[in-house]
Protein backbone atom coordinates (compact mmCIF):
# COMPACT_ATOMS: atom_id res chain seq x y z
CA UNK A 1 0.00 0.00 0.00
CA UNK A 2 1.09 3.60 -0.50
CA UNK A 3 1.93 5.62 2.57
CA UNK A 4 2.66 9.29 3.19
CA UNK A 5 3.95 10.93 6.34
CA UNK A 6 1.38 13.13 8.12
CA UNK A 7 1.70 16.89 7.79
CA UNK A 8 1.51 19.17 10.80
CA UNK A 9 -2.20 19.70 10.23
CA UNK A 10 -3.04 16.00 9.93
CA UNK A 11 -3.86 13.46 12.61
CA UNK A 12 -0.65 12.10 14.19
CA UNK A 13 0.43 8.59 13.29
CA UNK A 14 0.78 5.84 15.88
CA UNK A 15 3.05 2.92 15.01
CA UNK A 16 2.49 -0.21 17.07
CA UNK A 17 5.69 -2.03 18.04
CA UNK A 18 5.75 -5.73 17.16
CA UNK A 19 9.01 -7.34 18.24
CA UNK A 20 9.16 -10.92 16.98
CA UNK A 21 12.36 -11.52 18.92
CA UNK A 22 13.24 -13.68 21.92
CA UNK A 23 15.36 -10.98 23.57
CA UNK A 24 13.96 -7.46 23.11
CA UNK A 25 14.27 -5.34 26.27
CA UNK A 26 10.54 -4.90 26.98
CA UNK A 27 8.57 -7.69 25.35
CA UNK A 28 11.14 -10.16 24.11
CA UNK A 29 9.68 -13.65 23.68
CA UNK A 30 6.04 -12.56 23.88
CA UNK A 31 5.36 -12.70 20.14
CA UNK A 32 7.86 -15.15 18.69
CA UNK A 33 5.23 -17.34 17.02
CA UNK A 34 3.45 -16.08 13.92
CA UNK A 35 0.07 -16.69 15.56
CA UNK A 36 0.79 -14.64 18.69
CA UNK A 37 2.41 -11.90 16.62
CA UNK A 38 -0.60 -11.56 14.33
CA UNK A 39 -2.93 -11.60 17.33
CA UNK A 40 -0.94 -8.72 18.83
CA UNK A 41 -1.10 -6.87 15.51
CA UNK A 42 -4.87 -7.33 15.51
CA UNK A 43 -5.09 -5.87 18.98
CA UNK A 44 -2.98 -2.83 18.09
CA UNK A 45 -4.93 -2.21 14.89
CA UNK A 46 -8.23 -2.40 16.79
CA UNK A 47 -6.82 0.20 19.21
CA UNK A 48 -6.05 2.64 16.41
CA UNK A 49 -2.55 1.89 15.12
CA UNK A 50 -1.86 3.44 11.72
CA UNK A 51 1.06 1.11 11.10
CA UNK A 52 2.71 -1.97 12.57
CA UNK A 53 6.48 -1.81 13.03
CA UNK A 54 7.83 -5.37 12.74
CA UNK A 55 11.30 -6.09 14.07
CA UNK A 56 13.25 -9.34 14.11
CA UNK A 57 16.52 -8.22 15.73
CA UNK A 58 16.93 -6.81 19.22
CA UNK A 59 18.99 -3.68 19.81
CA UNK A 60 19.06 -3.98 23.60
CA UNK A 61 22.51 -3.45 25.17
CA UNK A 62 24.69 -6.47 24.49
CA UNK A 63 22.36 -7.91 21.86
CA UNK A 64 23.98 -10.32 19.42
CA UNK A 65 23.58 -9.62 15.71
CA UNK A 66 21.06 -11.89 14.00
CA UNK A 67 21.97 -13.47 10.63
CA UNK A 68 19.77 -12.27 7.76
CA UNK A 69 18.29 -15.73 7.23
CA UNK A 70 17.11 -15.93 10.84
CA UNK A 71 15.76 -12.38 10.79
CA UNK A 72 13.80 -13.13 7.61
CA UNK A 73 12.48 -16.33 9.13
CA UNK A 74 11.09 -14.28 12.02
CA UNK A 75 9.57 -11.33 10.16
CA UNK A 76 8.33 -12.49 6.76
CA UNK A 77 5.50 -14.80 7.93
CA UNK A 78 4.24 -12.00 10.18
CA UNK A 79 4.36 -9.40 7.42
CA UNK A 80 2.52 -11.76 5.06
CA UNK A 81 -0.10 -12.45 7.72
CA UNK A 82 -0.71 -8.79 8.46
CA UNK A 83 -0.85 -7.79 4.80
CA UNK A 84 -3.31 -10.56 3.92
CA UNK A 85 -5.70 -9.50 6.70
CA UNK A 86 -5.42 -5.68 6.77
CA UNK A 87 -4.78 -4.13 3.38
CA UNK A 88 -5.31 -0.60 4.76
CA UNK A 89 -2.68 -0.79 7.52
CA UNK A 90 0.89 0.25 6.76
CA UNK A 91 3.73 -2.11 7.67
CA UNK A 92 7.16 -0.91 8.71
CA UNK A 93 10.18 -3.21 8.78
CA UNK A 94 12.61 -2.42 11.59
CA UNK A 95 15.96 -3.59 10.25
CA UNK A 96 19.50 -2.45 9.49
CA UNK A 97 19.98 -5.01 6.69
CA UNK A 98 19.27 -4.27 3.03
CA UNK A 99 18.57 -7.94 2.33
CA UNK A 100 15.86 -8.04 4.98
CA UNK A 101 14.41 -4.70 3.88
CA UNK A 102 14.19 -5.79 0.24
CA UNK A 103 12.37 -9.00 1.12
CA UNK A 104 10.00 -7.26 3.54
CA UNK A 105 9.14 -4.60 0.96
CA UNK A 106 8.38 -7.30 -1.60
CA UNK A 107 5.94 -8.89 0.87
CA UNK A 108 3.98 -5.71 1.56
CA UNK A 109 5.97 -3.45 3.88
CA UNK A 110 6.06 0.17 2.72
CA UNK A 111 8.38 1.74 5.32
CA UNK A 112 11.95 0.90 6.34
CA UNK A 113 12.83 1.91 9.90
CA UNK A 114 16.62 1.75 10.16
CA UNK A 115 17.95 2.40 13.66
CA UNK A 116 21.44 2.92 12.27
CA UNK A 117 20.33 5.79 10.03
CA UNK A 118 21.37 3.51 7.12
CA UNK A 119 25.00 3.59 8.22
CA UNK A 120 25.56 -0.14 8.81
CA UNK A 121 24.62 -1.53 5.39
CA UNK A 122 25.82 0.53 2.41
CA UNK A 123 23.21 -1.12 0.17
CA UNK A 124 20.25 0.04 2.27
CA UNK A 125 19.79 3.52 0.70
CA UNK A 126 19.88 2.01 -2.79
CA UNK A 127 17.28 -0.63 -1.88
CA UNK A 128 14.96 2.03 -0.46
CA UNK A 129 15.46 4.36 -3.40
CA UNK A 130 14.64 1.59 -5.88
CA UNK A 131 11.52 0.61 -3.93
CA UNK A 132 10.35 4.20 -3.52
CA UNK A 133 9.44 3.40 0.07
CA UNK A 134 9.26 5.65 3.11
CA UNK A 135 12.26 5.61 5.42
CA UNK A 136 12.93 6.43 9.06
CA UNK A 137 16.47 7.59 9.76
CA UNK A 138 17.27 7.24 13.44
CA UNK A 139 20.23 8.83 15.18
CA UNK A 140 22.58 6.32 16.77
CA UNK A 141 26.22 5.42 16.89
CA UNK A 142 27.99 2.09 16.78
CA UNK A 143 26.64 -1.35 15.98
CA UNK A 144 23.50 -3.29 16.87
CA UNK A 145 25.40 -4.74 19.85
CA UNK A 146 26.34 -1.43 21.45
CA UNK A 147 24.15 1.36 20.02
CA UNK A 148 21.72 1.15 22.95
CA UNK A 149 24.54 1.35 25.51
CA UNK A 150 26.52 4.33 26.78
CA UNK A 151 29.67 3.21 24.99
CA UNK A 152 29.30 5.81 22.23
CA UNK A 153 27.45 8.42 24.29
CA UNK A 154 30.29 10.93 24.17
CA UNK A 155 29.24 14.49 23.34
CA UNK A 156 30.60 17.99 23.72
CA UNK A 157 28.85 21.07 25.09
CA UNK A 158 25.97 20.83 22.58
CA UNK A 159 24.78 17.22 22.30
CA UNK A 160 21.60 18.16 20.43
CA UNK A 161 23.68 20.08 17.90
CA UNK A 162 25.72 16.93 17.28
CA UNK A 163 22.56 14.83 16.97
CA UNK A 164 21.11 17.28 14.43
CA UNK A 165 24.36 17.36 12.43
CA UNK A 166 24.63 13.57 12.32
CA UNK A 167 20.97 13.21 11.33
CA UNK A 168 21.51 15.73 8.56
CA UNK A 169 24.47 13.67 7.30
CA UNK A 170 22.20 10.61 7.15
CA UNK A 171 19.54 12.57 5.28
CA UNK A 172 22.03 13.87 2.74
CA UNK A 173 23.52 10.41 2.20
CA UNK A 174 20.19 8.73 1.42
CA UNK A 175 19.15 11.59 -0.85
CA UNK A 176 22.37 11.16 -2.82
CA UNK A 177 21.40 7.51 -3.24
CA UNK A 178 18.06 8.54 -4.72
CA UNK A 179 15.62 8.52 -1.78
CA UNK A 180 13.06 11.28 -2.35
CA UNK A 181 13.00 13.92 0.42
CA UNK A 182 9.23 13.49 0.87
CA UNK A 183 9.84 9.86 1.85
CA UNK A 184 12.13 10.71 4.78
CA UNK A 185 11.32 10.97 8.48
CA UNK A 186 13.95 11.50 11.18
CA UNK A 187 14.13 10.01 14.66
CA UNK A 188 16.29 11.57 17.42
CA UNK A 189 17.05 8.07 18.73
CA UNK A 190 15.91 8.41 22.33
CA UNK A 191 17.96 6.00 24.44
CA UNK A 192 20.38 5.11 21.65
CA UNK A 193 24.01 6.14 22.13
CA UNK A 194 22.77 8.64 24.69
CA UNK A 195 22.85 8.95 28.45
CA UNK A 196 19.67 10.09 30.15
CA UNK A 197 20.66 13.76 29.98
CA UNK A 198 21.34 13.53 26.25
CA UNK A 199 17.94 11.94 25.58
CA UNK A 200 16.16 14.50 27.72
CA UNK A 201 17.98 17.30 25.93
CA UNK A 202 16.80 15.91 22.59
CA UNK A 203 13.22 15.89 23.87
CA UNK A 204 13.37 19.35 25.39
CA UNK A 205 15.04 20.81 22.28
CA UNK A 206 12.98 18.82 19.79
CA UNK A 207 12.30 21.95 17.75
CA UNK A 208 15.94 21.89 16.62
CA UNK A 209 15.42 18.45 15.10
CA UNK A 210 12.09 19.52 13.59
CA UNK A 211 13.95 22.46 12.01
CA UNK A 212 15.68 19.98 9.70
CA UNK A 213 12.40 20.07 7.78
CA UNK A 214 11.41 16.40 7.93
CA UNK A 215 8.61 14.69 9.87
CA UNK A 216 9.85 13.66 13.31
CA UNK A 217 9.36 10.06 14.36
CA UNK A 218 9.62 9.47 18.11
CA UNK A 219 10.32 6.14 19.80
CA UNK A 220 10.58 6.88 23.52
CA UNK A 221 8.17 4.12 24.57
CA UNK A 222 9.26 2.23 27.71
CA UNK A 223 12.88 3.34 27.31
CA UNK A 224 15.25 3.67 30.25
CA UNK A 225 14.85 7.45 30.07
CA UNK A 226 11.14 6.97 30.76
CA UNK A 227 11.97 5.03 33.91
CA UNK A 228 14.48 7.71 34.88
CA UNK A 229 11.75 10.36 34.54
CA UNK A 230 9.55 8.34 36.87
CA UNK A 231 12.40 8.08 39.37
CA UNK A 232 13.05 11.82 39.09
CA UNK A 233 9.53 12.64 40.18
CA UNK A 234 10.21 10.74 43.40
CA UNK A 235 12.53 13.56 44.38
CA UNK A 236 9.82 16.22 44.08
CA UNK A 237 7.99 15.21 47.24
CA UNK A 238 4.92 14.28 45.22
CA UNK A 239 2.90 11.39 46.64
CA UNK A 240 1.08 10.98 43.33
CA UNK A 241 4.04 9.77 41.32
CA UNK A 242 7.62 8.66 41.42
CA UNK A 243 9.48 5.63 42.63
CA UNK A 244 12.79 4.88 44.24
CA UNK A 245 13.08 1.66 42.24
CA UNK A 246 16.05 1.11 39.95
CA UNK A 247 15.14 1.74 36.28
CA UNK A 248 15.01 -1.96 35.45
CA UNK A 249 12.46 -2.45 38.23
CA UNK A 250 9.99 0.14 36.92
CA UNK A 251 7.07 -1.78 35.41
CA UNK A 252 5.59 -1.41 31.95
CA UNK A 253 2.31 0.05 33.23
CA UNK A 254 4.14 3.01 34.75
CA UNK A 255 6.39 3.33 31.70
CA UNK A 256 3.36 3.33 29.40
CA UNK A 257 1.60 6.10 31.30
CA UNK A 258 4.73 8.23 31.32
CA UNK A 259 5.31 7.53 27.63
CA UNK A 260 1.90 9.05 26.90
CA UNK A 261 2.89 12.26 28.67
CA UNK A 262 6.20 12.50 26.84
CA UNK A 263 4.51 11.88 23.48
CA UNK A 264 1.88 14.58 24.04
CA UNK A 265 4.59 17.11 24.91
CA UNK A 266 6.51 16.04 21.79
CA UNK A 267 3.35 16.40 19.70
CA UNK A 268 2.91 20.02 20.75
CA UNK A 269 6.60 20.58 19.94
CA UNK A 270 5.93 19.32 16.39
CA UNK A 271 6.50 15.56 16.29
CA UNK A 272 3.84 13.69 14.32
CA UNK A 273 4.77 9.98 14.31
CA UNK A 274 4.98 7.94 17.51
CA UNK A 275 6.26 4.39 17.90
CA UNK A 276 4.69 2.75 20.98
CA UNK A 277 4.16 -0.56 22.72
CA UNK A 278 0.73 0.28 24.14
CA UNK A 279 -1.38 1.79 21.37
CA UNK A 280 -4.71 2.70 22.96
CA UNK A 281 -3.67 5.29 25.59
CA UNK A 282 -1.34 6.97 23.11
CA UNK A 283 -3.99 7.01 20.40
CA UNK A 284 -6.54 8.60 22.72
CA UNK A 285 -4.13 11.15 24.16
CA UNK A 286 -2.63 12.16 20.81
CA UNK A 287 -6.06 12.49 19.22
CA UNK A 288 -7.12 14.74 22.10
CA UNK A 289 -3.96 16.82 21.66
CA UNK A 290 -4.58 17.07 17.92
CA UNK A 291 -8.18 18.21 18.54
CA UNK A 292 -6.78 21.11 20.58
CA UNK A 293 -4.51 22.44 17.85
CA UNK A 294 -5.43 25.48 15.72
CA UNK A 295 -5.70 23.19 12.70
CA UNK A 296 -8.66 21.52 14.38
CA UNK A 297 -10.25 24.76 15.54
CA UNK A 298 -13.76 23.64 14.48
CA UNK A 299 -13.93 21.63 17.68
CA UNK A 300 -12.85 24.65 19.72
CA UNK A 301 -15.62 26.74 18.13
CA UNK A 302 -18.41 24.41 19.27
Amino acid sequence: MSFTWPSKSQRPNVFGILNVTPDSFSDGGNFVSTETAIAQAARMISEGADAIDVGGESTRPGAKPVPPREELKRVLPVIRGIRSRWSEVAISIDTVKAEVARAALSEGASIVNDVSGMSLDPKMPEVCAEAGCNVVLMHSRGTVADMASYENAVYGDDPVGEIVAELDESVQAVQRAGVHPARIAVDPGIGFSKKTGHSLAALVQLERIIALGYPVFLGASRKRVIAELIRYTAGTGSLLGGTTLAPNMVGNDDRDMTTVGVNVVAFFAGARIFRVHNVRPNRLALDAAWALTPEESELLAQ
